[in-house]
């Protein structure tokens, strides 16, 4: 059954603040194969400008993909996760994601759309710091494959 379109343009509730870890962001970057000095080494980030080391680009993916759960799990939608693959991810940055950073995540579904049977459901994440200023939007594309007839 295809998703519900009303559910477009529906935000939920922002996430409980997120601490960016140092050890967890070089944790990350070892992890992708991420070998710039500023995601490692704060004296190297403290030399390219930054006040501690900085994130890899797709670090938030994990912050912004968890707050995501919040559209995956509402039963309203009726999401069969179990069919989900994930389609596409893109960012656009204010500003790099630093080490003491607390980011919270506020998601908003910005389309659905059934294609041969698989419904596609967009999702707009909005990150901010404990400030209120905005650091990056991150958006998932998830597909839901139709189910195989017997």
């Amino acid at each position: 059954m295809a998703l519900d379109q009303s559910f477009v343009g529906r935000t939920y509730p922002p996430t409980a603040p997120y601490e960016v870890g140092r050890e967890k962001i070089r944790e990350f970057a070892d992890a992708v194969g991420e070998a710039n000095p500023a995601f490692t080494d704060p004296e190297a980030a403290k030399a390219f400008g930054y006040s501690d080391v900085i994130a890899p680009p797709t670090f938030v993916f994990s912050i912004t993909f968890r707050a995501a759960g919040q559209v995956i799990e509402d039963p309203q939608l009726g999401l069969d996760y179990s069919r989900v693959v994930h389609g596409d991810q893109k960012f656009a940055y204010s500003r790099p994601v630093r080490a003491g950073d607390r980011l919270t995540v506020t998601s908003t579904i910005e389309a659905i759309k059934s294609l041969a049977g698989n419904d596609i459901l967009d999702i707009r994440g909005e990150v901010h710091d404990e400030a209120g200023e905005h650091v990056v939007t991150a958006w998932t594309k998830l597909v839901a494959r139709a189910a195989e007839e017997a």
